[in-house]
């Protein structure tokens, strides 16, 4: 028998790195910011000073000036076409080419490029800018795209759809918004993949999209302030908010989206959309390649224009939707002292009942598919069995799964598979996350509050100090020496997660490596690391076990464990230009402490470095206990389990409301949301699907 089980758990192996590689966006990241340009010059950031909008005529000025900037620049395919056409300038002939081809050869991502493709048919059917044959091409795509794995392929000429990734929390509602749209479009055809009428889609695709819109508003994303994907959950939004002719779908999915613009413009420093990330890339190290750049620039004048930015072409061309003003204020708000942001988002699979969900329902289980618990002790029964209701044996990311199908259906061997490596093979799963954001005028410290500890970890980012668009710092435990490719690797994601806990401008991090034989990461590496480089800031240097840096009026201490421990030359793993930014701790155990500072808390940056150097600090290694007596925010006392202490009295780590912040006092699970700053308000109630704003 334990031969058996041991062939099971080399399978669940190969399942869950196809699975990092694959459906876990490794190489969805390299088509995010479609299409793929090579990387152009940073333009200049307009002046935001004087530039927030406070009204709708303001912001249609916003949404010219970069249109125009779209044309000036040259963009293509769809949605540098999407711009042409809206600006009255006919796209390029082989516009649609490339987007067409990966529809049609079922590629994964594919669905990107949907909100703008049902754009333009809606928008453009009967416009002299488009040839006949760029629209009936579009249009062929669209009706006999694959929008729901249970869909078949009786197209002549396409492909099956074994790479596309279709129930993530954000290609879920890239499909069921797209198939929806092309539904209201044709109603009287058939759409061959489901052999239903456009009608029947609708009616089909409705449901789906409520459920997501609902389970959104009320727990936030599990893909928590994505600087990956929020980039793509939007355009699925405003494409229903500008073509549905459903007044539901359209009031909701606004409500919606002003919560992914609460997101960001909640837990951004200066555009840098550089918070604690539910799923993100190597690109969190610089927020210059930040996919929310073009439309953080567009709804709130910060950062700098992405002209080849899907949300913000969609932002650009949309004419139903404003971004309200209380939350451009608040995204530009300097005037705080320090700000605090609390919010929880995301559900537990032990609470799925108390949501309306059935994981053993199937159309329930792809929504809850959008946490990606594939192999979780109370999912991976239902999981099964949509490996064979959709025919998933043979889709790419569960393909190894097929040579052990005879074993996998064998209910004690999963069962065993699933408790025994819960630690290892759960590396997906995106429950509940306690979200914490301490903005200054001078930095931005992020955390999700002591989550999973000690479980392996997928794309998660889980705390990060931001002092400007490059001068970032967080720390990590390998996945694996590569530093690229699939996830988890040597800067994404983590082998095992800390307990991390913030302390408003103080974050201590405690790391415990699991050296157990993982099936998924096995022989993980005996370190810990920082990304702190060197070259984004105005000076560094090391004092002992401190490491010191200033960006500006703002300072940066990080304290490590480890003695030793140092910057690597740039040379060692190279990952762009500029100095040294690797300090690598070596052990089983170690402890990270950052905290932040600026000229107003301690003038220069050489009382910054006394104070912070001779503040008492103790750690026991062994035991992972850490006494940390910070010259801001006092003693922090903490352990890898048991509740965290700052000055004797116990820190918040979970229970968060839905947002708490100076300007919103919202429940969780939210019922009624609201934002208020002066005279500016949104109030927002989804089961009415009302939204007021001024």
């Amino acid at each position: 028998m334990f031969k058996v089980y041991l062939v099971l758990v080399i399978t669940l192996a190969a399942y869950v790195a196809a699975c990092s590689n694959n459906n876990n966006d490794s190489n969805r990241q390299v088509v995010t910011d479609v299409p793929q340009q090579p990387q152009e010059p940073q333009e200049p950031v307009d002046p935001t000073k004087d530039w927030v909008p406070i009204d709708s005529s303001a912001y249609k000025a916003a949404q010219q000036s970069f249109l125009d900037q779209v044309i000036a620049d040259g963009r293509g395919a769809t949605w540098g076409s999407l711009a042409h056409l809206h600006e009255g300038l006919a796209p390029a002939a082989d516009a649609f080419d490339r987007e067409l081809a990966r529809m049609r050869g079922r590629e994964d991502t594919a669905d990107f490029a949907l909100p703008g493709l049902v754009t333009i048919l809606a928008k453009y059917k009967d416009s002299e800018l488009l040839t006949s044959e760029q629209f009936q091409a579009i249009e062929d795509e669209v009706i006999n795209f694959k929008y729901w794995p249970d869909e078949l392929n009786p197209v002549a000429g396409t492909t099956d759809a074994r790479n596309m990734v279709m129930w993530t929390e954000n290609h879920y509602i890239l499909f069921a918004s797209g198939a929806y749209i092309a539904g209201q479009l044709y109603p009287e055809r058939v759409f061959p993949a489901s052999g239903n009428t456009g009608r029947e889609m609708m009616a089909i695709y409705k449901p789906r999209i409520l459920r997501w819109l609902e389970l959104r508003y009320r727990s936030g994303f599990s893909e928590w302030l994505s600087n990956v994907y929020y980039d793509e959950d939007m355009p699925a939004l405003l494409a229903l908010i500008d073509l549905a002719d459903d007044q539901e779908l359209v009031d909701k999915s606004r409500i919606v989206l002003d919560l992914l613009m609460a997101d960001m413009a909640l837990n951004n420093y200066e555009g840098n959309f550089g918070a604690t990330h539910g799923r993100s890339y190597a690109r969190r190290m610089n927020g210059k390649q930040d996919s929310t750049r073009g439309a953080m620039h567009l709804a709130f004048g910060l950062h700098t224009r992405h002209t080849a930015n899907p949300t913000a072409v969609m932002m650009a061309v949309s004419d139903k939707y404003v971004v309200p003003a209380v939350l451009q204020n608040i995204a530009a708000d300097v005037s705080q002292p320090a700000m605090e942001n609390r919010q929880r988002v995301g559900i537990n699979l032990e609470e799925a009942a108390d949501w309306g969900l059935d994981p053993t329902s199937l159309d329930d289980a792809m929504l809850l598919l959008t946490m990606e618990p594939y192999t979780h002790p109370l999912f991976i029964d239902t999981f099964i069995e949509l490996l064979s209701e959709y025919n998933w044996w043979d889709l790419r990311d569960f393909q190894p799964f097929s040579d052990a199908r005879e074993l996998l259906e064998d209910d004690a061997i999963r069962a065993f598979a699933a408790s025994e490596f819960e630690w290892d093979i759960t590396r997906n799963y995106r429950p509940e996350a306690n979200l914490y954001t301490y903005r200054t005028p001078s930095y931005m410290l992020s955390t999700a509050q002591d989550w999973r500890k000690g479980f392996g970890g997928d794309q998660s980012s889980i705390w990060q100090a931001t002092l400007g668009l490059e001068a970032v710092a967080f720390t990590t435990h390998p996945g694996s020496e590569k530093t690229s490719g699939s996830t988890p690797n040597y800067w994404e994601g983590s082998g095992t997660l800390p307990r991390s806990v913030q302390v408003k401008n103080v974050v201590v991090s405690l790391y415990d490596v699991d050296t157990r034989e993982g099936v998924v990461v096995a022989n993980q590496p005996l370190y810990t690391h920082a990304y702190l480089p060197r070259g984004k800031f105005d000076e560094t240097v090391k004092d002992g076990n401190w490491f010191f840096a200033r960006s500006g009026d703002a300072y940066l201490a990080l304290w490590s464990s480890d003695p030793d421990a140092d910057w690597l030359p740039n040379a060692d793993r190279t990952i762009g230009d500029g100095e040294d930014y690797d300090i690598v701790a070596q052990g089983e155990k170690t402890v990270w402490i950052c905290e932040l500072g600026d000229v107003e808390a301690y003038g220069d940056f050489e009382s910054f470095k006394t104070a912070i150097s001779s503040a008492p600090l103790t750690a026991n290694i062994a035991t992972l206990d850490v006494s940390y007596d910070s010259p801001s925010q006092g003693n922090i006392d903490m352990g890898w389990s048991g509740p965290v202490l700052n000055n004797g009295v116990e820190v918040q780590l979970e229970g968060y409301g839905r947002y708490e912040n100076p300007w919103s006092q919202s429940a969780f699970p939210a019922d009624d949301i609201s934002f208020s700053y002066g005279d500016r308000h949104l109030q927002l109630n989804f089961d009415a699907g009302t939204r007021y704003v001024n």
